[in-house]
């Protein structure tokens, strides 16, 4: 999977969630730990935390890229990491507009809300935007990751420095276990 676009081409990295709510706070904890190693040029990484709004308010500067990091609960065993790639849909099915409640919005609320954005302003959505998932264990009410979680951050961080880095073909999204993420 080749993220490098045109020379001078930006990279948003998006750590979502919310800290408050156990393992959601993923996405957040890995955004931090990745912002304190060195990083290709024109790559920027930010805590978005639960502020989707503003989210889709800075992607209106123009990023080639966008690496979503957050939980993603899709059945597997907690701790597992995934990279899933964004199908460029960001309406849900209903055809309506995205709700705008500033601390629920999902990813795919916030890349609606990107594209209604963009359709007013005239500006252009990332050309590519990925989901750096980690399953989660608990999402309930509570600060700090389960230790699954947790023992993952390290693995999603040498994951999203790899797909940064690399420069291979074109090739389809995988899906890893947190201990295959840093093969």
């Amino acid at each position: 999977m080749s993220l490098p676009g045109p020379p001078g081409a930006r990279t948003l990295v998006a750590g979502i969630g919310n800290i408050f709510l156990g393992d959601d706070g993923f996405g957040v904890e890995t955004a931090r730990m990745l912002a304190e190693r060195p990083l290709p040029p024109h790559t920027e990484v930010a805590d978005i935390g639960v502020r989707g709004v503003h989210l889709a308010y800075q992607l209106l500067d123009g990023y080639d890229t966008l690496v979503l990091v957050d939980a993603t609960a899709r059945g597997g065993v907690p701790g597992t990491l995934y990279v899933i790639e964004h199908d460029g849909s960001g309406a849900d099915e209903s055809g309506d507009a995205p709700a705008l409640d500033g601390h629920r919005m999902t990813p795919d609320s916030v890349l609606a809300l990107l594209d209604t954005l963009c359709a007013s302003a005239g500006g252009e959505p990332p050309r590519r935007i990925l989901v750096v998932g980690c399953e989660p264990a608990s999402v309930q009410e509570r600060m700090g990751l389960s230790t699954p979680v947790a023992d993952a951050v390290p693995q999603a961080v040498r994951l999203i420095e790899e797909l940064l880095r690399d420069d291979r073909p074109e090739r389809s999204a995988t899906r890893a276990t947190a201990g295959e993420a840093s093969k």
